[in-house]
């Protein structure tokens, strides 16, 4: 019986080191890790490491919502991984679904953290849609502002190329295309 570990952060400015740390602390080898969201279903490492388990092996993992986001995958892969004589170990959750009392915890915190995601998401739109009607609008501040933009566009009429323009105001030229687009309508 191998213990297979498997981490995972939603993006690069997060590290899986503590989730590893636990894995190995259980005995897990080998463990994958991706730096990817939760809410696609095929991951490059978690693909490889379900690939790996064999009968009589555990996947284990720190917390459900580091394999699943939601609770159709996690029934799906829980049903997989029985279907191939597979356990699931949850550490922070104490989840093992090779008895039955794993199996209905499993069911019960999968449906859960589904919920919990699925209020992250309200709250977050609600939160949103509050700004916009006082005005504010959310994400990423433009690259260039308005003064940048008409030096720029006055730039490319004088037959400067977009690329150079972009590389002379430290801008991508998608950038630069975008604040066009901004100042055109």
């Amino acid at each position: 019986m191998a213990k297979l570990g498997y981490a995972r952060v939603s993006t690069n400015g997060q590290n899986h080191d503590s989730q590893v740390d636990e894995l190995t602390a259980y005995g897990c080898h080998p463990i994958y890790t991706d730096k990817v969201t939760g809410k696609l279903a095929s991951r490059p490492e978690f693909d490889k490491c379900l690939a790996a388990l064999q009968k009589g092996d555990v996947l284990v993992i720190t917390r459900l919502s580091r394999a699943m986001r939601s609770l159709r995958h996690m029934l799906d892969l829980a049903d997989e991984l029985d279907r191939r004589g597979v356990g699931l170990k949850v550490l922070k959750q104490d989840i093992d679904t090779t008895t039955p009392t794993g199996r209905l915890v499993f069911h019960i915190f999968a449906a859960i953290d589904e919920w919990q995601r699925e209020l992250i998401v309200e709250s977050t739109m609600e939160g949103l849609k509050a700004a916009e009607a006082r005005g504010r609008k959310g994400g990423r501040p433009p690259a260039l502002d308005a003064k940048q933009t008409a030096l720029a566009r006055k730039l490319i009429d004088d037959g400067t190329p977009a690329a150079e323009v972009a590389r002379m105001l430290k801008v991508s030229r998608a950038s630069l295309y975008r604040a066009f687009g901004r100042s055109d309508s």
